[in-house]
C-alpha cells in the first residue's frame, strides 16, 4: 500500500505530531470525504506501507524529525510557487521554505523531494513575465537539490472563483499554457531538472514536458529496490497518471488559506475542524462516534520481488 500524506491538507506544516502518534500505534481512522459514516482503518506498520508520499507547502518540521521514518520508504513534494500573501496568506516566506527545501534534499536526496510549481494562474497582475522571473530565481536556489519539477494549470472550480473574486483570475487558454511552458522549459533546460504536469490534459511533449506521476510507482522502485504491482488510481481524474494510494488526510484543515486551493471550501469550514482537531485521536479530525462503520484496511505489500537499480 502507498500512504498520500496527504493531498487533502498540509499534515507535515500542520498536524505532524499526530501523524507521528499514528505511526506508533499502528494505525489510522480515516472517514470518507463522501460517506461521513464510513471509516476505513488503515494499518501503518512498515510491512503494511510500500512508500509514504509526503506533501506539504513547509517541510521544516519534518527536517530533525526523519529518524522516526527509518522503517519506511519515502519521498516529498514541497510546493514553492512566486506567489505573495494575497493568494498565500499564511505560508511561510519563500526564503525559509526554500532553505528547508534544501537542508531537507542533503538529508535524504535530490531524488526523494519533488518541487511543485503549483498551480499556475494567471490574473491582470500575474501574467508571463510574473512566472518567469519567480521560476527562474526558484529554480536558480533549487538548482542541485531535486531533480524534477511539476507544474499544473489552475482549475477555476466554483470555490476558487468564488475565493478569488476581488484579484480577477481568469482561465488560462491553451496558448498562454504553451507560453508559460516554454519559459520553464528553458529555464530548466539549464539546470539539471526533469519538468512534468500534473493532471493536465495539454500535451507539452515538444517542450520536453511530460504528463506526470505524482504517486509514481517507478519513483517507489527506485527507491526501495523492489517491483511494485500497482494499477493507475481510478478515483482521480482521467488525466491523472498517480497509481493508487491511500489518503490519510481531511478536506478542510489546512491553515495556509491559499485562496485558490481545492482542498478547502471555506475558512468557517477550516477552523471548526481546526477546534476538533486532537494530536491523540486516532482520526484526523474528531474522534470515533456511535453509527460509524469501521472496516479494516489492511492492504497486501504491492512489491513482487527485489530489483537493483543502483548497480
Amino acid at each position: 500500500m502507498i500512504l498520500s500524506v496527504s493531498r487533502r491538507t498540509d499534515i507535515i506544516a500542520f498536524y505532524l505530531d499526530w501523524f507521528f502518534n499514528r505511526l506508533r500505534e499502528g494505525y489510522v481512522l480515516v472517514r470518507n470525504p463522501m460517506n461521513y459514516r464510513q471509516v476505513s482503518k488503515v494499518y501503518l506498520n512498515p510491512s503494511d506501507i510500500d512508500c509514504i508520499v509526503f506533501w506539504t507547502k513547509d517541510p521544516t518540521n519534518i527536517l530533525e524529525r526523519l529518524d522516526m521514518l527509518n522503517n519506511y520508504f519515502y519521498y516529498f513534494h514541497v510546493t514553492i510557487t512566486g506567489y505573495d500573501k494575497v493568494l498565500e496568506p499564511n505560508v511561510p516566506t519563500k526564503e525559509k521554505i526554500i532553505q528547508s527545501f534544501q537542508e531537507l534534499s542533503r538529508k535524504v536526496g535530490s531524488e526523494r523531494i519533488i518541487w511543485r510549481y503549483d498551480p499556475i494562474v494567471l490574473s491582470p497582475d500575474i501574467d508571463v513575465q510574473f512566472h518567469q522571473r519567480r521560476f527562474e530565481y526558484i529554480a536558480s536556489c533549487l538548482n542541485g537539490y531535486t531533480k524534477r519539477c511539476i507544474i499544473s494549470f489552475v482549475d477555476m472550480y466554483r470555490k476558487t472563483k468564488r475565493n478569488t473574486k476581488a484579484l480577477n483570475m481568469y482561465d488560462i487558454s491553451h496558448e498562454q499554457m504553451l507560453d508559460i511552458a516554454g519559459v520553464i522549459a528553458e529555464i530548466t533546460s539549464g539546470c539539471g531538472m526533469e519538468v512534468q504536469t500534473c493532471c493536465e490534459e495539454v500535451d507539452l511533449s515538444h517542450l520536453g514536458i511530460h504528463h506526470g506521476k505524482c504517486i509514481d510507482d517507478d519513483l517507489i522502485s527506485r527507491i526501495s529496490g523492489r517491483r511494485l504491482k500497482s494499477r493507475k488510481d481510478k478515483n482521480q481524474r482521467a488525466a491523472c497518471g498517480c497509481v493508487e494510494s491511500v489518503d490519510v488526510g481531511v478536506y478542510n484543515t489546512c491553515m495556509h488559506g491559499c485562496l485558490y486551493c481545492y482542498a478547502n471550501y471555506s475558512t468557517k469550514a477550516v477552523n471548526t475542524n481546526v477546534k476538533l482537531h486532537d494530536p491523540a485521536s486516532p482520526m484526523l479530525v474528531g474522534k470515533p462516534e456511535p453509527g460509524d462503520v469501521v472496516v479494516e484496511r489492511r492492504a497486501m505489500a504491492l512489491a513482487d520481488g527485489q530489483i537493483s537499480f543502483f548497480d
